[in-house]
């Protein structure tokens, strides 16, 4: 069992940014935080939850680090029992607003994982993505991360954007693996709809020969691509969790939830939320959907396909891309290495 918990604020808005947040709501940030409570009653109730049962707890956004640590204090202390001992509990964050201060108390609270929102280390590339911290603040947020007691560490870093060289992007790296972190993810920029990039389709750039270039330079860092955006020497269990198809709590405005073959939609809108935090839209998923689900989530990622998911016609699919080296056939299961091609695959087996 996972749980997610989206928290909604940020304090700056990226120009691509499709995401469930707001840069002008931080005067709901309490009421928020108390109607994620009462969901949170509701759904320990709806999915069974036992104690010692929630293996990784995620708190994302938004920028869940425009919180102070006494908000989160009464969600901690009421998921205490059901958390597992040796629970993996994230927190995103972003480097302007993760002070040394907020780092300490979210450490003190549990939290023992911790993802940040770097994106780049160029100054002008950062300007260009209306991020809102410096190249000092990133590389301090993950030293002070550090010195708080946190021992797993984690970075995001987007490429495929306009303007991006071998040079600019190698430099990010370098920059990266001087920090003590054990986990990074690389992000294309992606155009989405609602967003001031919608209106330059230009900014996303992505050449597939950058991109690989980019994968290779991460693992010879000694990290190894999991997923394929992820890469690491401690794995995100959370992710993990995801991709092996487990069941999920989606806590807060604009989460999602996964219990058997029902999906979970709680309000996107904050207001409406906080008003009523168990108007939750529900989605049945046919047996069908759910497989095909498991087919992408699987080539995406180290997850693999096992082979009783398959139809007797897409077995024989994927065993043709065995015979061409295209997939790996281990354990009952097929394992995909070529990350990049991983829709194509799926859509060619099924």
């Amino acid at each position: 069992m996972l749980l997610y918990i989206h928290i909604p604020f940020c304090d700056s808005k990226c120009y691509y940014c499709s995401f469930n947040s707001y840069v002008d709501k931080f005067h709901l940030k309490e009421k928020y935080m108390e109607a994620l409570l009462v969901q949170l009653d509701f759904e320990l109730e709806r999915f069974c939850v036992a104690p010692n049962s929630i293996e990784t707890l995620f708190i994302g956004g938004g920028t869940p680090s425009t919180v102070e640590p006494k908000l989160y204090k009464k969600l901690f202390e009421k998921l205490k029992p059901y958390l597992k001992k040796d629970a993996e509990i994230t927190s995103e964050a972003n480097p302007n607003s993760a002070t040394k201060e907020w780092l300490n108390g979210m450490y003190a609270l549990g939290v023992n994982r911790i993802s940040f929102g770097v994106q780049s280390f160029n100054k002008e590339k950062l300007r260009l993505l209306n991020r809102a911290h410096s190249p000092i603040q990133a590389k301090n947020a993950v030293l002070h991360a550090k010195e708080a007691g946190f021992e797993n560490i984690s970075l995001d870093l987007i490429y495929a954007t306009f303007g991006d060289t071998k040079e600019l992007l190698q430099e990010d790296l370098n920059t990266a693996f001087t920090l003590p972190i054990n986990h990074l993810s690389a992000y294309a920029l992606t155009i989405e709809e609602g967003t001031p990039f919608a209106s330059k389709p230009h900014m996303s750039n992505e050449r597939l020969e950058l991109t690989n270039w980019l994968f290779e330079k991460i693992k010879a860092f000694g990290f190894e691509q999991y997923e394929i955006s992820n890469f690491g020497k401690c794995k995100s269990r959370h992710n993990l969790g995801y991709w092996e198809y487990k069941e999920y709590i989606g806590l807060g405005s604009g989460a999602v939830g996964k219990l058997a073959d029902e999906r979970f939609y709680p309000t996107s809108d904050v207001e409406a939320y906080i008003s009523s935090p168990l108007n939750i839209r529900k989605e049945v998923l046919s047996d069908e959907e759910s497989r095909l689900e498991k087919i992408f989530l699987g080539l995406r990622s180290c997850v693999g396909i096992k082979q009783e998911t398959l139809t007797a016609q897409e077995l024989q699919r994927a065993s043709l891309l065995v015979n061409e080296k295209k997939l790996i056939f281990q354990n009952g299961t097929f394992y995909n290495t070529e990350y990049l091609l991983a829709d194509e695959i799926a859509i060619f087996i099924s």
